[in-house]
């Protein structure tokens, strides 16, 4: 990579320079990210998934568990291509009303939806295993492995993903403060476009935008995973506490990939 391109504004950023980069020395592209992210955050959410859109190598793909505030990231990255592949990982664990939600937005946005399993059934990793959720953290983390880190990194695979959009923000848990807004992981990007945003910034969106949150919100659900690691925010509780039993909040998807 041309070394002078780690000090271009975003505008001079071509696209035959973004595909550079993936293949330039580490310490080269700390340093290319911190401009590029310094400039990102000059715009707004539509406008960085404009210009990823633009600039960032294809595929692109935007994951999405369904959960409590899905229909935001939905909107934004369908409303910029319509035909955007959106992948969902299915543990087979997740609520009803989750299962429904996701038929409403499919249909409602008209979703390419991609979804990706484990090979191993929910029953029989049970009969393999037992309820590995209740086996600690060695049994969360391989549940985690089976059930999403391992199909989401064949759904990358096999859509052949140069660029991934996910809706991780810094709000929701202290694991995800720091979290920059572009970040390179092997051979791909991944951009989350509303990492800064808050819970007012999601709820002004949804409303502005006749959308729906998950119907589990009206219950009391901040975060929605499977049925056995998600329970409704009580008294004293922060929202990442009312995942994995207050374990964990990180299933893999997003640290290990």
């Amino acid at each position: 990579m041309d070394s002078s391109l780690k000090s271009k504004p975003l505008e001079a950023w071509s696209a035959v320079d973004m595909r550079a980069l993936l293949d330039a020395p580490e310490v080269e592209q700390a340093a290319a990210l911190i401009k590029l992210n310094q400039a990102l955050q000059l715009l707004n959410a539509q406008e960085r998934i404009e210009w990823a859109f633009k600039y960032l190598p294809g595929n692109h793909v935007l994951s999405s568990s369904f959960g409590i505030q899905a229909a935001v990231m939905l909107s934004l990255v369908t409303t910029v291509e319509a035909k955007t592949p959106i992948v969902l990982t299915d543990t087979g664990y997740l609520f009803a009303e989750t299962y429904r939600f996701i038929d409403e937005l499919v249909e409602r946005l008209s979703l390419d939806l991609k979804i990706y399993r484990s090979e191993q059934t929910a029953a029989w990793q049970e009969a393999r295993y037992g309820q590995l959720w209740q086996q600690g953290l060695e049994g969360l983390a391989l549940y985690n492995r089976i059930n999403k880190v391992e199909p989401m990194q064949r759904a990358l695979a096999e859509q052949q993903v140069g660029t991934w959009f996910a809706g991780l923000r810094h709000v929701q848990a202290s694991s995800r403060e720091r979290l920059p807004i572009l970040a390179i992981h092997g051979r791909r990007y991944k951009m989350l476009p509303i990492v800064e945003w808050t819970n007012k910034t999601v709820h002004e969106y949804l409303t502005s935008n006749d959308l729906p949150y998950h119907p589990l919100w009206e219950q009391g659900y901040v975060s929605v995973g499977d049925t056995h690691s998600s329970q409704p925010l009580s008294l004293g509780m922060s929202e990442e506490d009312t995942r994995f039993n207050g374990l964990k909040r990180e299933c893999g998807l997003h640290d290990e990939i």
